[in-house]
């Protein structure tokens, strides 16, 4: 079958055979491709490939099968013209403002992204002359006055990094297009299973492929998702010549974790929002954070923009540091690891992991406080979840 009889296909049906190219063994799983160079008929095919007269295989490192096919396929799932896949998340985000930014550009980006991305953008984009601002995700006045005559990028998370704040793609989107600004969203938390970005008007999509789209922590790997010209050719253009690229047997865990995507997305929220719910209830629980929640500040825009809530949830409880530390510390189930879109549920404390490298300045800025704890629900029975929440409360203080 081919990409053209599917693209009127559905979710889960293009996530299973889209890109698919079945080689002479006419195996019935994709073919991992385990080379890093190709072959040619002879000097003037070499000659041809190269020039880009023909089509066809050059060096793994920017051209290789199983790559490509994981790349058709998640273009597809998020409707964007063209994908490149990359090393890692941070790979995704650094080869997108490489290739699309240049010295004396500034960019603006919400408070509250994940530790790496700030780092990324206040150490090493400032080396070279990219200047970022920090303005609050949900607040569009502050997006306005943030803007100058040189600001070329919007970033955003949506849902945020830990605290699942909701970012308005359509109107950044809206507002960013009348500036000549391109909006990037990372779409990391809902993937296209439950949010397409492109739909709603952003420019760019990254993903760090080894969260959900992997969905059980075997691979790492990342995505950016666009039009032809930002991504097919200058974000592609970045990855060939810096070369972060994407491994092939990465790829192929990828492309099989696609798969189930859809049917994941949907019970890895349907517990969170069983879990969130009863966290809501707890008397050691100050405060919780998930977009599926009626008392999220913004309920509404996720259920405009969102088809769920996601596997993800915040949450503060009655102390300090301390007393999050001991929830933690008195789990049985959960994994504490900093890595999230798992099929096992996975804690922890954001302050002192994933965005410990900020300043207390910044993580105060962001919300993030000594007493907040994330989880990443996974797909055991959300019973025996609550049941091992509610063992490591009682034991919190």
């Amino acid at each position: 079958m081919y990409d053209e009889d599917l693209d009127s296909a559905g979710f889960d049906t293009r996530a299973v055979h889209y890109a698919q190219r079945r080689t002479a063994e006419h195996e019935h799983s994709e073919a991992v491709f385990t080379t890093s160079s190709y072959v040619f008929d002879s000097a003037a095919h070499a000659a041809a490939v190269f020039s880009g007269e023909q089509k066809g295989n050059i060096y793994s490192r920017f051209s290789n099968p199983t790559v490509r096919t994981f790349e058709r396929r998640l273009a597809s799932l998020e409707d964007g013209e063209s994908c490149v896949a990359t090393s890692s998340g941070m790979s995704a985000i650094l080869a997108t403002v490489m290739a699309l930014l240049q010295s004396g550009d500034h960019l603006v980006a919400s408070r509250g992204l994940f530790g790496s991305t700030i780092r990324l953008f206040d150490v090493y984009l400032q080396k070279f002359g990219i200047e970022t601002s920090y303005v609050t995700l949900s607040c569009i006045q502050e997006w306005q006055s943030a803007v100058r005559p040189n600001t070329r990028m919007f970033f955003i998370e949506t849902p945020s990094n830990p605290l699942t704040e909701i970012g308005d793609i359509v109107e950044l989107s809206v507002f960013a297009h009348q500036n000549n600004i391109i909006l990037v969203v990372d779409n990391c938390f809902c993937t296209p299973a439950l949010q397409k970005p492109l739909q709603l008007g952003a420019d760019i999509v990254i993903h760090s492929a080894t969260k959900y789209l992997d969905g059980q922590g075997r691979a790492v790997g990342g995505a950016v998702i666009g039009n032809q010209d930002q991504v097919g050719d200058k974000v592609f253009s970045f990855l060939r010549t810096a070369g972060p690229a994407m491994s092939p047997f990465n790829a192929w865990i990828f492309s099989r974790g696609l798969e189930t995507l859809s049917l994941r997305m949907k019970a890895h929220s349907e517990s969170a929002a069983k879990i969130a719910s009863w966290l809501n209830g707890h008397p050691k629980v100050t405060h919780v954070y998930y977009p599926g929640l009626k008392t999220h500040l913004q309920y509404d825009l996720a259920k405009r923009q969102q088809s769920a809530g996601g596997g993800i949830i915040g949450f503060s409880v009655d102390g300090k540091r301390e007393a999050a530390w001991k929830v933690v510390d008195n789990l049985r189930l959960m994994s504490i690891t900093a890595n999230l879109g798992d099929v096992k549920t996975t804690i922890t404390h954001p302050a002192t992991t994933t965005h410990h490298r900020i300043s207390a300045e910044q993580r105060i800025a962001a919300g993030i406080g000594d007493n907040f704890l994330r989880i990443s629900v996974g797909l055991e029975t959300v019973d025996d979840l609550i049941g091992d929440l509610d063992r490591a409360l009682s034991k919190s203080v």
